[in-house]
């Protein structure tokens, strides 16, 4: 698992996902969420998720909000 912060979100019910030594943000659909809803995040929130790859590139799956 790794960790980051909530860059953005869209009304479209996805985000991204800064990371730490990371230029990119990271793409997150909310399909990908986990024991929170997408209306419960804000961008700031900390969260831990895995990365895997999309036809887009790498994205974030399994994300779920750190308490």
């Amino acid at each position: 698992m790794q960790t980051g912060t909530i860059a953005r979100l869209t009304e479209k019910g996805f985000g991204f996902i800064s990371r730490e030594g990371q230029e990119k943000d990271l793409f997150f659909h909310s399909n990908e969420l986990v024991g929170i809803t997408f209306d419960a995040l804000r961008e700031g929130d900390k969260v831990t998720f895995e990365v895997a790859d999309s036809p887009k590139g790498p994205n974030a799956i399994k994300v779920s909000k750190i308490a």
